[in-house]
């Protein structure tokens, strides 16, 4: 089903795909047979896939991977592949849309993100631009492990959502995944990180044109400097080095091959 181009960068590989594209394929997994899981790719998780060989392995494995950082880009760029900012799409620009897919095409959602709170704020606002989306949710402050976790899934597979979105942040929402995906009786896997944050307005994104020119991590380090600090002034830094490195590399492997004898 997919029949997206791919980029590889730093070993972990993601698709080029347009937001319109990528909701009409989550919306048309959600009505297969199978399970089939959607990830993302921006900085910080291409740090977790250089340094931890389960994510990477993760990502490489999973049906589709969508960017969700210029950071991304800007990095596939200096290794020479082809990518424009439309191959970027982040999730509250486009969860609306997303509703209203799986309220056209009866798609069933749940949500389980956030603090107390966060899910029933998204899904009232998320009601009023779809409101005969089949959707549910649970907060994602509960003990990933035990009865505590059993419970929640049970409340899940009581539901049989088409569709579930994980938003634990990385990389836990994609260990939990791997942990318990055999239990969930669902066909979609979502991990979008703090996407409901931003949507419900509990985390501030910053004005839209910042956002729109790959900004937003600078909003989010001033508004929390102690948490982020090492994601944006040691991470960022740390994964352009390795875009760089590994360009110089390509370019002396290319360099040192033998030239045609003709």
């Amino acid at each position: 089903m997919n029949k997206f181009d791919e980029i590889v960068l730093l070993g972990t590989r993601f698709h080029k795909l347009k937001v319109n594209e990528l909701i009409d394929y989550a919306v048309k997994s959600a009505k297969l047979d199978k399970k089939t899981t959607i990830c993302h790719v921006n900085i910080r998780g291409m740090n977790f896939a250089y340094e931890l060989p389960w994510y990477r392995e993760f990502l490489n494995k999973s049906d589709l991977v969508f960017c969700d950082g210029f950071g991304v880009l800007v990095g596939a760029k200096l290794c020479g592949c082809s990518a424009d900012s439309s191959h970027r799409m982040t999730c509250p620009d486009y969860i609306e849309d997303f509703a209203k897919a799986c309220e056209r095409e009866n798609v069933s959602l749940f949500l389980l993100a956030g603090e107390p709170g966060t899910v029933d704020k998204a899904i009232a606002k998320l009601k009023v631009v779809a409101p005969n989306l089949k959707v549910k949710g649970h907060h994602g402050y509960f003990d990933k492990s035990g009865e505590e976790n059993e419970f929640v899934i049970q409340e899940i597979n009581k539901f049989k959502p088409d569709i579930l979105y994980i938003g634990f942040g990385m990389p836990l929402q994609e260990r939990w995944i791997l942990n318990n995906a055999e239990k969930i009786e669902t066909k979609v896997f979502l991990p979008l990180g703090a996407c409901l944050d931003f949507y419900s307005g509990n985390v501030n994104r910053g004005p839209r044109w910042m956002t729109n020119s790959g900004l937003e991590w600078l909003t989010r380090l001033v508004t929390e400097p102690q948490r982020l600090w090492h994601r944006y002034v040691v991470g960022n830094p740390l994964f352009f080095y390795r875009v760089l490195q590994e360009r110089f590399t390509k370019l002396l492997r290319k360099r040192s091959r033998p030239s045609s004898q003709y």
